[in-house]
């Protein structure tokens, strides 16, 4: 295979994946099928790579707690092209905590950190050889940039066409847009250039990382302070302003709190 798309042929090994029903290349990179329950969830391929995590100082309407520091990614991993839907979940755990339901493609949300390793670990079970966890934070905004340094992967501003938050706050003086009041199906908007769906807005998504502030120099891997009662939660959600669905956005809440704007996307984990 040659590399095409797939920086310095930074391939996962093996490929194709053992568990992948189907599997890919296109404009995005590399993707595989994972079937769970009978559902099929696609799976992106996420080359390892350097990037700025955090916000530069000019960057408008950013938070304190964005220090800008480089971190390196060693291992390239395989992340979920869209938050779990409701479909996923309930074929897994049986029932649908979600507030705003109608369509199994809505993610599911109303669900807390500890809610989520249940139902990952629930799967694993079902699953031979493969581990669903959490991303890391620095996975998931690495995820999310896709390559680019604006405050969004779409570029230095956003539109409710691409993103589901309140169009009545746009950011940075942006045109007002659309507030729907309630989530849209995981993959009605726009992906990104990695081929990932609504890392911006729609619902929060749990990361791996207790929170912490960041460190201020260079660093490999990173996965957050060792303690802590608090968990990481990133992307912004269908009810916030358009600064809260910046890339570098940082929200975090007790492992066991719940709300209809707090999701989740899965991750396999780092390949060698």
């Amino acid at each position: 295979m040659t590399c095409g798309f797939i920086d310095n042929c930074a391939l996962p090994a093996p490929f194709p994946p053992l568990w992948a029903i189907a599997w890919g290349q296109d404009q995005y990179g590399l993707w595989a099928d994972l079937q769970i329950k009978d559902v099929n969830q696609r799976i992106r391929w996420i080359r390892p790579g350097v990037f700025m995590m955090g916000s530069p100082e000019d960057e408008p309407e950013r938070e304190d707690n964005e220090i800008q520091h480089e971190v390196t990614l060693t291992k390239g991993y395989w992340l979920a092209d869209t938050a779990c839907t409701q479909e996923l979940w309930e074929k897994v755990m049986g029932d649908n905590p979600s507030h705003f339901k109608g369509d199994a493609q809505l993610p599911v949300e109303n669900v807390s950190w500890d809610d989520c390793q249940e139902f990952m670990q629930t799967a694993n079970k079902e699953l031979k050889g493969i581990n669903l966890q959490f991303p890391t934070e620095a996975e998931w905004e690495y995820a999310c940039r896709a390559g680019k340094e604006t405050p969004f992967s779409f570029g230095e501003n956003i539109t409710t066409k691409q993103v589901n938050y309140d169009g009545n706050y746009p950011y940075n003086n942006g045109a007002k847009g659309e507030y729907r009041e309630e989530t849209v199906k995981v993959n009605v908007l726009p992906c990104n250039q990695w081929g990932l769906y609504q890392m911006h807005g729609n619902v929060w998504e749990w990361c791996a990382d207790r929170y912490g502030e960041y460190e201020q120099e260079s660093v490999k891997d990173p996965k957050g302070p060792a303690d802590g009662g608090l968990r990481v939660l990133r992307g912004g959600c269908w009810f916030d302003y358009g600064r809260n669905v910046r890339s570098a956005y940082r929200r975090w809440y007790t492992s066991v709190f719940r709300f209809n704007c707090i999701g989740f996307r899965f991750s396999l984990g780092q390949k060698g």
